[in-house]
């Protein structure tokens, strides 16, 4: 039975949001969980970044839709070079400042969010953060990509994540499929869609009429899994 924390919440395994974002496994399992680690004197425990939206699911760590967005962002940037230890600071700093769990998820970051990590940068010394939050070019590079795909509502609460641009029909919308990348209008899974064309050598016509889906779901479909193929970070 799926309980009532469940529904609209989306929910993925590890490895399906290392799939999903091409962030290793290991590293979100740390993000979300905490580690521990020792020192020459000492054994030391690392706090998870976030509490997941989640519970763990007969003791496997389940992923909430909120949480897949917010691994997006941090990974995007400790790749531009910001150091672990800052990034862990502006988060829980964003986190008080725009009162939610996951700052990162609203659409208030794209502006309150700039200046609090341009705090934290100066706060710091962080060279990395200090040029990205202080060159706007620069912000929007990392972040507008990511602003474009995602979708807000009236209460500027995310909905949805567009992973080919909105224009495109492949979706991740937490109301659906648990939040699993689907067809947009016909409402099956992306990897159905792309296992049946392979299944069915390549015809994507034939798959249109078994699904009854229109052929440019069935297009974007692959695009977008063929697009998951490369290796996690």
């Amino acid at each position: 039975m799926v309980t009532s924390t469940l529904i609209g919440a989306g929910i993925y395994s590890i490895p399906e949001v290392a799939r999903l974002t091409r962030v290793s496994a290991a590293r979100i399992r740390r993000w979300l969980k905490g580690y521990d680690f020792e020192t020459r004197t000492e054994r030391h425990h690392s706090n998870p970044v976030w509490k997941s939206q989640l519970e763990a699911v007969e003791g496997v760590q389940a992923v909430g839709f909120l949480d897949l967005i917010e691994i997006r962002f941090v990974a995007a940037f400790i790749a531009a070079g910001v150091s672990w230890k800052t990034m862990r600071t502006a988060h829980a700093k964003a986190q008080a400042e725009l009162n939610t769990s996951h700052p990162f998820c609203t659409n208030r970051f794209a502006t309150d969010g700039r200046a609090i990590l341009l705090n934290e940068a100066e706060a710091s010394e962080d060279g990395a953060l200090r040029d990205i939050a202080s060159n706007q070019q620069e912000f929007a590079r990392i972040v507008r990509p990511f602003l474009k795909e995602l979708e807000f509502d009236e209460d500027a609460s995310l909905t949805r994540w567009w992973p080919l641009g909105r224009e495109r029909t492949v979706v991740l919308d937490p109301e659906r499929n648990f939040g699993q990348p689907t067809a947009r209008q016909a409402g099956v899974p992306t990897r159905v869609l792309a296992r049946s064309v392979k299944a069915n050598a390549g015809s994507i016509e034939t798959v249109a009429q078994w699904y009854e889906v229109d052929p440019q779901e069935i297009r974007d479909a692959l695009e977008f899994e063929e697009g998951l193929l490369g290796k996690a970070a």
